[in-house]
This record gives structure tokens, C-alpha cells and sequence, in this order.
């Protein structure tokens, strides 16, 4: 029996190791779902039975206040970077590498203000990242050599993109994953029709169509499960525009599921468009090393 003591040892050690692999998180995938002009009172009166479906074990902000001006660049940037116009130097939708009036607080090498998708490349080497968009400006204020994979398509639709996206997340679902899809399609209702139209909340309720359809891909795939899925919007809308400060043009939907996510939870505390690539980087597990991302987690969106 003396001799088998060290044989039974080393077997339990193995075992033991083995418990605690199993018992890590699967790779990070994080899936940003992008809807321009997507406004609360739009979601209020529309039907989203796939929307609901999605985010009823995860949390609904639907009072997150966009950044200033209420117009798109601005707003996306502030999503991807965690900062304000003050700090990443993006005011309106014009803005161009070569030709802005105020310089971002911090660049990269190449004169970008950081991303999230840098800041994660940057501490993860094996992350796979990608960017589907709709909206030819969106992109220039991004440093694209963060990026994996880029797509634009031509159309207001959603099929295109959505399918590239759920390609590549199925290419890449052994690495930590960061995938933006965005589509400008309900922001080009609202501008043509007027928010909160007939026009416009039909456009509402064909995107959450198109999300149903993404989200079944994922569960036949069983990418579903682990994944972190963010549904959040640039800004609302009066009339035919938008860029004021009004409560319909500033307040707007977030919202996110997954496993380290709480589960059936309306927030109520403060959130602004600037929180998402902190929240996206708690996923990941990451930091920001940049002092001038002022985004913060807000309280009671993860488990603790």
C-alpha cells in the first residue's frame, strides 16, 4: 500500500487539474449590436418580441444619455473609444483624419484616439476582431489596423452584414472575439418619415426581425450561451433631424446579456454612451490604460 500512496497522489492531481480547466469561462465573445436613431420613445411603441426575448435575463437601461451633440459620429465614437468629444475630438459627422479642429486628448502611432478594439488587441494578442457598418463616415475616426475584419455594404439592410458577422464569429469562436454590427436603416426612417412615424417604428420592428433571425444563427451554432450581446443606439429624434437636447433626442436604449451579466434587471442608475467600452473591457477582463477614457461601469450590470 506504501507504494501506491505517490500513484494515487499524482492521480488526484491530475484530476484535480483537470476540474479546475474545465471550470474556466469560455473564451470572451462580445457581438455589438448597433442601431442608428434607435430612440426610447421609438422602442416604447414599438413591437420587439425578439429584442425582449434576448435581453429578459440580461439588463435594460432606458434612460442612457447620449454625449453632445445628439448626432451619429460623435456618439459612436464615444460607444467605441469611452470617452467624450471633449476627449476623442469628434463634434460632428464630417470630421476627417486630416481636417478636424481639435486634436484627441491621446493618439496612437498613427493619430487615432484608442478604441476599445486597440485596447483589447493591445492585451490580448489572439483576439479576433471585426466591423460591419452601413454608414460610409462611421469608420474614419477608427484606426482600422486594430480590426480583423471590415465590411461595408452599400444597402440599408441587414442581411449582409449580419451574415458576415455570424461567419466570422463561427470562424473564430476558439479566440476572444469583439464583433460590431451596425445599420443605419432606422435613422434613414426617422429622417425621411419623422421619428416616432408610422414609417419609423415599422423600421423598429423589421430590425428586430433581423436580430431574431441573428440570434437563432448563433443558438443552432451554440454560440448563443456564452456570448455577451449588446443592443445600444446613437441618439433619438424630432421631426425629421436630431442633434438637440431634448429628452427624445438624448435618451436612448441600452442594453446587454450574457454569463457575467445580471439576469432580469432594469437599470435605474446613471448611463451614458460613454460606458460601453468600459463595460466591453470588464468583459475581457482588460483595462484601459488611457486616462483620458472617462466611461465608467454603471452599477448593477454585472454579477458580482
Amino acid at each position: 500500500m506504501k507504494n501506491l500512496s505517490f500513484p494515487l497522489l499524482a492521480f488526484g492531481l491530475v484530476i484535480l487539474f483537470t476540474s479546475c480547466q474545465k471550470s474556466e469561462p469560455a473564451n470572451e465573445r462580445v457581438i455589438l449590436i448597433g442601431i442608428d436613431g434607435f430612440g426610447t420613445e421609438g422602442y416604447l411603441q414599438a413591437k420587439h418580441p425578439n429584442i425582449d426575448s434576448l435581453f429578459a435575463d440580461g439588463v435594460i437601461s432606458l434612460n442612457t444619455r447620449t454625449v453632445v451633440p445628439s448626432v451619429t459620429m460623435p456618439n459612436w465614437t464615444s460607444h467605441l473609444t469611452g470617452a467624450g468629444p471633449e476627449q476623442h475630438g469628434v463634434f460632428n459627422n464630417g470630421w476627417e483624419m486630416n481636417d478636424h479642429p481639435l486634436d484627441p486628448q491621446e493618439m496612437d502611432e498613427e493619430g487615432y484616439f484608442p478604441s476599445i478594439f486597440k485596447v483589447l488587441k493591445d492585451q490580448k494578442t489572439d483576439a479576433k476582431t471585426a466591423y460591419y457598418y452601413n454608414w460610409a463616415n462611421l469608420i474614419k475616426p477608427i484606426n482600422q489596423k486594430y480590426l480583423d475584419e471590415v465590411k461595408f455594404a452599400e444597402n440599408d439592410g441587414y442581411a449582409e452584414n449580419y451574415q458576415a458577422a455570424f461567419e466570422f464569429l463561427k470562424a473564430n469562436q476558439s479566440d476572444p472575439s469583439l464583433v460590431f454590427m451596425y445599420t443605419v436603416h432606422v435613422d434613414h426612417a426617422g429622417h425621411s418619415f419623422q421619428w416616432l412615424s408610422d414609417e419609423y417604428i415599422k423600421a423598429i420592428e423589421e430590425a428586430d426581425v433581423e436580430i431574431g433571425k441573428f440570434a437563432d444563427q448563433l443558438k443552432a451554432e451554440g454560440l448563443f450561451e456564452d456570448s455577451h450581446i449588446l443592443l445600444f443606439t446613437d441618439h433619438g429624434g424630432v421631426g425629421n433631424g436630431h442633434g438637440g437636447t431634448s429628452v427624445t433626442e438624448m435618451e436612448v436604449p441600452w442594453m446587454i446579456r450574457g454569463p457575467k451579466i445580471q439576469k432580469g434587471k432594469k437599470l435605474t442608475t446613471p448611463n451614458s454612451n460613454t460606458n460601453t467600452a468600459v463595460v466591453i473591457s470588464k468583459i475581457f477582463g482588460i483595462e484601459s490604460p488611457y486616462e483620458s477614457w472617462i466611461g465608467k461601469i454603471p452599477s448593477g450590470v454585472f454579477v458580482e
